[in-house]
């Protein structure tokens, strides 16, 4: 696996971390909040990054797409967990419980 040079830190760093790093602290919230989709965020993610991300692609090899669809499967995995979470907390919601002590006569 290729490292990238981050000029941040002047230090070289797997693409992977460069990625996590820079998502992590790009203010993706703030663009929700405008009304962005994620879809628009995530482009102007990597329009605001272009340089980097195409200087990762200058040497990106077969590792480094196998850990990508790694990657990948773990987002998917990640969106389907949170799914699932949020389902939980609608049904939640929707329970009605039922003291069956009190009963009318």
């Amino acid at each position: 696996m290729k490292k990238i040079i981050n000029k941040k830190r002047k230090k070289n760093e797997p693409w992977f971390k460069w990625l996590t790093r820079e998502l992590n602290s790009y203010e993706a919230f703030q663009d929700f909040e405008s009304g962005k989709n994620p879809r628009d965020v995530a482009e102007d993610f990597i329009s605001k990054n272009r340089i980097s991300i195409s200087e990762i692609f200058e040497d990106f090899d077969e590792e480094d797409k196998d850990t990508l669809d790694q990657f990948l499967k773990l987002t998917e995995c990640e969106m389907h967990v949170f799914k699932i979470l949020e389902k939980q907390i609608e049904l939640r919601k929707k329970v009605r419980f039922v003291d069956f002590k009190k009963r009318k006569n």
